[in-house]
């Protein structure tokens, strides 16, 4: 999906680029930090990871032309990474990258003007799940379900001390029940995205699609969200918010689910109005 650009570099006092957050030279664990025009000493921040059906591992710079104006212009610290695709690593990999990108910024955030009281997160399509599942599994180290156990944080880079637990999350048209995928009622085949990022065929890995899920996660836990999509989604259909929204009210956690009239999966959902509400939710969610 081809990314909308908001970029607009006059907007942008600073900048650091490639950044390693893992400490290995891998261009899929690097990241960019960008600080807007203010007269602030320090920013806080917001991550963006990029959708690709997790297939690229070097997408940072259109993560941050999609959704980075519209932070920048809230006052936020913007920082779009980099992580292993799909062909890179098999799951949880992916979630341990974002992790340990959290745990990079919180560690060295006195190096780049960056506040960590607030971290924010959010991701477009599989940027957005991923943005999801690190925000739902807050404070947890390996989850069950079934025959299937993953190691949640992994041990990625320098700063396992860190932690990596984030305080708000946007969802834009991300995946979040593998199980009821195909017609918002059943596994998507082995030819899937998912079918690579887990490296088997989902109906025969239910055990192991639950722990892709974000709604597997969800207790009081995790923190607050706002869901968008739009209701023409051809390639993640609407309903995987409805889902998701669903669980979310039970634990009080979703602030809003707005759903786009005729949204396709980027065009039309992507615009003025929800990209305002994703800084407003920010800007109340941080408290600046």
């Amino acid at each position: 999906m081809p990314a909308i650009s908001t970029s607009n570099t006059k907007s942008i006092s600073k900048q650091w680029l490639d950044i390693n957050y893992a400490d290995d030279g891998k261009a899929y664990h690097k990241l960019d930090i960008y600080l807007p025009e203010s007269a602030k000493t320090v920013y806080k921040p917001v991550i963006v990871i990029y959708g690709s059906a997790w297939r690229h591992n070097n997408a940072k710079k259109f993560g941050f032309e999609t959704l980075g104006q519209p932070l920048l212009d809230a006052g936020f610290a913007v920082i779009s990474i980099n992580h292993r695709s799909s062909a890179d690593a098999a799951w949880p990999a992916q979630l341990h990258d974002v992790k340990a990108a959290v745990r990079f910024i919180r560690a060295n955030a006195h190096f780049y003007n960056i506040d960590t009281s607030f971290i924010g997160i959010t991701g477009y399509s599989s940027g957005g799940h991923l943005a999801s599942v690190a925000a739902v599994t807050n404070g947890l180290h390996k989850y069950t379900v079934g025959s299937a156990t993953i190691d949640v944080e992994g041990s990625i880079g320098n700063y396992a001390n860190a932690g990596s637990a984030v305080n708000a999350v946007v969802d834009w048209f991300a995946p979040t029940d593998f199980t009821r995928f195909k017609d918002c009622n059943t596994t998507n085949g082995a030819t899937s995205p998912e079918a690579a990022l887990i490296n088997g065929d989902p109906a025969s890995n239910l055990d192991m699609l639950a722990l892709l899920s974000p709604l597997t996660y969800v207790t009081h836990n995790a923190p607050h969200f706002l869901l968008i999509h739009g209701d023409a989604d051809e390639l993640v259909p609407h309903c995987q918010s409805l889902f998701f929204a669903e669980k979310l009210k039970k634990h009080n956690l979703l602030d809003e689910l707005i759903i786009v009239p005729n949204g396709q999966h980027g065009p039309v959902t992507f615009n003025h109005l929800t990209f305002k509400k994703m800084a407003d939710f920010f800007i109340k969610s941080a408290g600046v």
